[in-house]
């Protein structure tokens, strides 16, 4: 009897620290105005295909050997513009071969461009040019 009850302790310290991983992302989702309605939106519609571990996204592929042909770019790495993410909405990505045409429209194209031009990126690691 007490080993189950430690098994049922060890389970629930588990399930605890996994819950907690993410917890950015759901702020991010309950955040007010059009971030936190880019964020879910982007959620619902672009993390089948799109990695963004500020939302818990993880779509796209983190490897090259593990990469589908469906995979989307990795935006923890990619950065990008509100209008080249809109450019990419209404035309179904670049190639036109895999993401299908306006996902999200209107409004709701402009909050999902808002919040990832404000994210994708953030792990980018910059190097030091000649320029530097």
């Amino acid at each position: 009897m007490r080993h189950r009850v430690v098994t049922a302790f060890a389970l629930l310290a588990i399930a605890g620290s996994v819950s907690a991983c993410g917890s950015e992302g759901n702020s991010l989702q309950n955040a007010a105005g059009n971030e936190g309605k880019g964020a879910r939106l982007f959620v619902e519609r672009c993390s089948g295909c799109h990695t963004l571990d500020k939302v818990g996204a993880q779509g796209g592929a983190i490897g090259i050997n593990n990469r589908e042909r469906v995979d989307g770019p990795n935006f923890n790495v990619r950065k990008e513009d509100v209008e080249t993410i809109l450019y990419a909405i209404r035309n179904g990505g670049y190639s036109g071969a895999i993401m299908p045409e306006n996902l999200v429209v209107g409004e709701d194209a402009q909050a999902v461009a808002e919040f990832l031009a404000k994210w994708a990126g953030y792990k980018r690691k910059v190097s030091a040019g000649p320029n530097s």
